[in-house]
């Protein structure tokens, strides 16, 4: 070949190499595949060609296309299908005569492109891809636990975010307060990967890294996952989470709780806080409003003085101070004053009053505070208000004017705050008893327990006129009760107790009377018998009743009334027999046998009254003679 003629077949494969790179149009590409979508463990309608194609399925041959590999997988022929063996063998069958695969079970491996081939009445070829979708599970959102410090120089943690089994990967959008956030450089981060399970399925994790400032410390994160389905698109959101944001304090104050007046023995907190997290470490001074004096307390750890039974000496001037441990930077609180209103000791003058019977006594009480006081004078007894003011003054005293008297003095303005003081006025006298004569029943061979109380001034001393275990108790500074274990004996029986009260003045007594009862149970067993309503020496206790003495007037009275009815019954008896004649003279005869006659008359008189002696007169009809004074003899001589 000449030169002519290298140079033309030169230009000639140019031509065609240029021809064939630029892609010469009419030249047949291959089809776009039909598309169609499937939710994992669904099921896939896999249409071989349009509904309206002439084309003859009675030979069809479906391939799966992986990696622009095809693989048989199932054939039709005349009408009647098989699967081929392999991944695909139990999942199809045919529908729509032949006209459709139907897939099921689908699985994120299914997501590739299906072939349908016809050969008659011509060589025909149908692609198709199916989509296959997954939605994930509800997102989870994992706060970074140790916090953030604002003075990072580069950002940080803040929460990672994870959407577990989703198909195909989601997208992750976070939020801040509910604003979305982009990355910004040296702001804000956002590092998102993936994890591909064994069923093909997809677990997303997004960490958040974000330089942080003090305005964050409430700031509200949350992730949100977009994805789509055949149904469309959709998106699931997480919990909304904080972080722990660490910044310095930039200011330091004090609070004191209650809050109001305060008052001595008040559960008292005194509370060091600050504007920064971690709090700083405080101290607490003191200022001694009087001497100026400076003293240091140390609060617990989170900062709180605590004043279990506050006292006038806590009373001052309070200044918290807080030191950064990180930056040893030093915050002062302003100063706040803490009064702790106070009513001191009362004092009562004479502080054991006495007076003679008829004489006069005045008390006085006094008390410090810094408040304004008033005192009152209240009946200890009784509680009642007797006077307003310190003084308290008493005239013509008798006896029952002894016993307490209290003074209390109070702050108006501090409500709770006061303090009393009890005094004890002793009136001169001989004992006084409680009672002078006690009376009750007892049983035989019982332990009883006997009491006696007395007053007086001087105070009384008691004994006892029978011997027994005697036990004394102070009622008041001028009573005295005294207790006695006795075991009833004959003896006791028959002389009774009789406790003796006595003083230099005087002396008094009370008796016990005891009487044995008959319709108890006899054995061993104890009783006591304590002192009844108070009275004085002079007056006399009523006595206890005598319950056996009535009942058995009630029988002896219950008895005579039946006997005489008796009687009755049997007179009348004779009297309408006609044994029993009766004359106006009132006297009757009776007869008897020759031997008993002349033997005795008895007379019966009777102080009944009229109504009484119906009973005896036989019957209503039976008028008594004028001048008849209701005797009537009976003359058993005859």
């Amino acid at each position: 070949m000449g030169p002519s003629g290298l140079v033309c077949a030169l230009l000639l494969a140019a031509c065609c190499c240029s021809r064939r790179a630029a892609g010469v149009p009419g030249e047949a590409e291959p089809p776009v595949p039909e598309q169609v979508e499937a939710e994992v463990g669904g099921t896939a309608l896999l249409t071989c060609g349009p509904s309206h194609s002439q084309s003859n399925f009675s030979h069809v041959d479906w391939f799966s296309v992986h990696k622009e590999k095809p693989t048989l997988i199932f054939r039709v022929r005349k009408g009647q299908g098989q699967s081929e063996p392999g991944e695909y063998q139990q999942r199809l069958s045919l529908q729509d005569r032949g006209t459709a695969l139907v897939l099921s079970h689908v699985t994120p491996q299914d997501e590739r492109i299906f072939l349908c081939q016809v050969k008659r009445p011509q060589s025909q070829e149908h692609r198709i891809q199916l989509r296959v979708y997954k939605a994930p599970e509800e997102p989870t959102i994992q706060v970074n636990p140790l916090g953030i410090s604002v003075s990072s120089k580069e950002p940080e943690e803040v929460a990672t975010c994870v959407g577990k089994n989703g198909y195909p990967l989601p997208q992750v959008i976070w939020y801040k307060n509910g604003h979305s956030l982009k990355e910004e450089k040296d702001r804000v981060y956002i590092q998102s990967s993936q994890i591909v399970e064994s069923s093909g399925l997809y677990t997303l994790v997004s960490v958040l890294k974000a330089q942080l400032v003090t305005a964050d410390k409430d700031a509200l994160f949350y992730c949100e996952l977009s994805y789509r389905l055949p149904s469309g698109n959709h998106m699931k959101e997480s919990r909304e989470v904080s972080v722990q944001v660490f910044y310095p304090a930039e200011k330091v104050w004090l609070e004191v709780e209650p809050v109001g007046a305060l008052k001595e023995g008040d559960h008292v907190e005194i509370r060091c806080l600050a504007d920064g997290n971690p709090p700083p470490h405080f101290t607490i001074s003191k200022q001694n409003l009087s001497t100026k004096e400076v003293e240091e307390l140390t609060p617990e750890d989170n900062g709180v003085l605590v004043l279990e039974s506050a006292q006038k000496e806590h009373s001052g001037l309070y200044q918290c101070q807080g030191l950064d441990l990180e930056t040893m930077a030093s915050l002062l609180s302003d100063q706040q004053e803490l009064l702790v209103n106070y009513v001191s000791a009362v004092r009562v003058s004479p502080a054991a009053p006495e007076s003679q019977e008829g004489g006069s006594l005045v008390l006085s009480c006094e008390a410090e505070s810094n408040q304004a006081v008033q005192f009152q004078w209240l009946r200890e007894k009784t509680g009642q208000v007797l006077t307003e003011g310190p003084l308290l003054q008493l005239h013509n005293l008798k006896r029952e004017a002894g016993g307490g008297y209290r003074c209390m003095a109070s702050v108006p303005s501090v409500p709770g705050l006061n303090r009393t003081q009890l005094v004890h006025v002793a009136i001169f006298g001989s004992p006084w008893m409680t009672q002078k004569e006690r009376r009750m029943w007892v049983q035989e061979n019982a332990v009883l327990n006997l009491s006696c109380e007395a007053s007086g001034h001087p105070r009384p001393t008691i004994s006892w006129s029978v011997e027994g275990m005697a036990q004394e108790q102070d009622q008041e500074p001028q009573s005295v009760l005294s207790v006695l274990s006795v075991l009833v004996t004959p003896e006791l029986l028959r002389t009774g107790a009789e406790c003796v009260a006595s003083n230099s003045l005087g002396r008094n007594t009370t008796t016990i009377f005891l009487e044995l009862d008959s319709s108890r149970s006899t054995g061993l067993s104890t009783s006591t018998v304590s002192p009844s309503v108070r009275a004085n020496g002079t007056s006399t206790e009523k006595k206890l009743p005598e319950p056996e003495s009535k009942g058995v007037a009630i029988v002896a009275v219950t008895v005579c009334v039946l006997v005489l009815a008796v009687l009755g019954a049997v007179l009348y008896f004779f009297y309408k027999k006609g044994k029993l004649p009766c004359g106006r003279s009132g006297k009757q005869e009776i007869t008897l046998p020759p031997s008993r006659k002349s033997e005795f008359v008895v007379e019966v008189k009777s102080d009944k009254l009229p109504e009484e002696m119906g009973l005896l007169q036989g019957s209503s009809r039976d008028q008594r003679a004028p001048g008849d004074q209701g005797e009537k003899y009976i003359d058993l001589r005859h």
